[in-house]
């Protein structure tokens, strides 16, 4: 399967909006920060800019959402059709089955500073859930399931940083527990829409994929 493998920095500058795919190096320096400053400050000196069209509004959001997860198209659309079919609203269906994936919630719970780095520790076979070694990224977790790192990637510095990185902003969210001394977490229930590290309207995807 095709995958982007080129700089992520472009991904956010494409579409204007600032995705941390590079954990905690885009609080520093960001391109799309700085492509915001030059922009504002051309727009006071050159007057305002083209007014974007409906259709854009909309395939900027799938845009933003699809590449926040880091997910084909192709997967992007089963995780749509998927969250169609459940018995509550679409668009935050499909936020909460983005939200439950492997590599998200190895982010999440500190294990790497990026998705990125998540998925390559599920790819690398360092991650297990309910005791058993998961090597699909894009598995989708469930509420009760436990995911922990083996003893001997524990130790590896990205991992180490990850994890204090976690302590100290607090980023795990409610709906996950941690176990500091055996280094476990636990998705103890769904994630609201709230509590979504995807930064979108999800009723404009919802209208895209309408049409």
């Amino acid at each position: 399967m095709s995958r982007y493998t080129g700089p992520s920095c472009k991904k956010c500058k494409k579409v204007n909006q600032k995705m941390f795919l590079k954990g905690t190096k885009c609080y520093t320096n960001c391109l799309v920060d700085r492509a915001q400053k030059a922009a504002k400050e051309k727009r006071f000196s050159s007057g305002p800019r083209n007014k974007m069209s409906d259709y854009g509004k909309h395939l900027r959001e799938k845009q933003i959402a699809r590449l926040t997860a880091q997910v084909t198209e192709a997967q992007f659309k089963r995780f749509f059709a998927k969250a169609a079919k459940d018995k509550g609203q679409t668009g935050a269906a499909l936020l909460r089955f983005l939200e439950v994936r492997l590599d998200n919630i190895t982010r999440r719970l500190g294990f790497a500073v990026s998705l990125k780095a998540a998925r390559q520790m599920v790819n690398h076979g360092h991650i297990k859930v309910n005791g058993r070694v998961l090597s699909i990224p894009s598995a989708m977790l469930k509420p009760g399931d436990e995911v922990t790192i083996n003893a001997k990637a524990a130790d590896i510095p990205l991992v180490k940083q990850g994890i204090e990185h976690a302590e100290k902003t607090t980023q795990r969210p409610s709906f996950l527990t941690w176990v500091p001394g055996t280094k476990t977490g636990k998705l103890v229930r769904w994630p609201d829409r709230a509590e979504s590290s995807i930064s979108v309207n999800e009723q404009l995807i919802v209208e895209y994929y309408s049409k």
